[in-house]
């Protein structure tokens, strides 16, 4: 059987993985062996942002593929897809965020961010927040501070500095001995938490002052999520380097940093191929990150964000739920305990309906549905979590 062959060759994440055999998946929904629909919260944590098979997506992907898909190693040969979707990546960012470097994940476009605010400043000193989550390759996991994650894999890279997120009195602690500050836009693991009372826009003044980089982690609320392209877009702060992924490429395994010409040409010598990858700007993959980003700018969903935010907020309302954290289509509920959490989660899965959890914060349950997701289709799953939830409360 299949799922005796999942457990036997493929590697496990958990000790009890979800384990639903999947057949097929369209639109707002993921269809498993058996048939049954299940209406998708989740979206591949936030990475399917124009939902599942979106007719565009797969032309454009079978197209590319029809014509050549892997032919050299990234930067050595010119490929349309890759150079046309950076094109229009930047005339859709600040002048400042023109050059882009495509990679294969949201983690590994950290490590080149990392690597590229070392070079540019001749610092080593990295400050991150307390609570963040950048990934889990050598570097991202550098910057977590969550030892039961971190201690099974010491030592780590050194010179690593934590501040409280949304605390403007630990700025401080960024001096003239600091290469970079890389904060989450939007902190994800530890629970949706938004920046709040100009605290990004004092991180980029602190960081001016002492002519340290500025790096956001925009790879989970990027592309449309919060009503804007990027989160920073709402916070009046410009990072110098910004890392993307998840939903660039409405499911295909994408990541990127992005800084200035100038920045970014530091990686060219000293020592040449000074980040290197095979895969990066793999020409299907960019093709369907270009087709994704045309997708969100001509149907203008990016529009439509504030209402469905509105429409979950207006409709989970209940004893259980104490707070629903987050913005746009990047949302949560904090239960009152993990237990609570999880039962909600698992009765939901029964009934037809994905939600997830979040990495650190066991009491919340994640809302990051496909920003393509009906009025219609919000009304019901938010019925099946309050019929859940009632039934939890019994």
């Amino acid at each position: 059987m299949l799922a005796d062959d999942f457990f036997t060759y493929q590697s496990q994440t958990s000790s009890h993985p979800l384990g639903m055999e999947i057949s097929h998946a369209k639109g707002s929904y993921i269809y498993d062996a058996a048939g049954k629909a299940y209406l998708d919260f989740v979206a591949g944590v936030s990475a399917c942002t124009l939902g599942h098979c979106h007719p565009d997506i797969v032309k454009a992907v079978q197209e590319q593929a029809s014509s050549y898909m892997h032919v050299m190693v990234y930067g050595e040969y010119i490929q349309e897809p890759a150079v046309s979707y950076t094109k229009l990546l930047a005339e859709n960012l600040p002048s400042s965020l023109q050059t882009t470097y495509l990679v294969n994940s949201g983690t590994e476009a950290m490590e080149g961010a990392l690597k590229l605010a070392r070079k540019a400043t001749g610092r080593s000193e990295i400050i991150a927040a307390r609570d963040c989550y950048h990934g889990n390759t050598m570097g991202s996991l550098s910057l977590m501070d969550f030892e039961e994650r971190r201690a099974p894999f010491l030592p780590l890279i050194p010179d690593i500095r934590h501040i409280e997120f949304n605390r403007k009195e630990s700025l401080s602690a960024i001096t003239e001995k600091t290469a970079a500050v890389v904060l989450e836009t939007i902190q994800g693991g530890a629970g949706f938490i938004l920046p709040k009372n100009g605290y990004l826009a004092a991180v980029r003044k602190r960081c001016d002052e002492t002519g340290t980089l500025l790096i956001l982690d925009e790879i989970q609320p990027g592309f449309g999520r919060t009503g804007k392209l990027f989160a920073f877009e709402h916070y009046d702060c410009v990072p110098d380097i910004l890392v993307i992924g998840k939903g660039m490429a409405s499911g295909l395994p994408i990541g990127a940093f992005v800084a200035s010409k100038e920045l970014m040409a530091l990686l060219n010598s000293s020592p040449e191929l000074g980040h290197i990858t095979t895969f990066g700007g793999n020409a299907v993959i960019a093709a369907a990150a270009k087709m994704t980003l045309e997708v969100l700018l001509r149907d203008e969903l990016m529009n439509s964000i504030s209402d469905k935010e509105a429409l979950f907020k207006m409709r989970l309302q209940h004893e259980l739920i104490h707070e629903i954290r987050g913005t746009g289509l990047m949302l949560c509920l904090l239960m009152p305990s993990a237990e609570i959490a999880s039962k909600l989660i698992h009765a939901c899965a029964k009934e037809g309906l994905i939600l997830f959890w979040l990495l650190f914060d066991n009491k919340a349950v994640r809302l990051t549905p496909p920003l393509t997701i009906s009025e219609e289709e919000i009304i019901k799953g938010c019925q099946i979590i309050l019929e859940k939830l009632d039934q939890i409360a019994q």
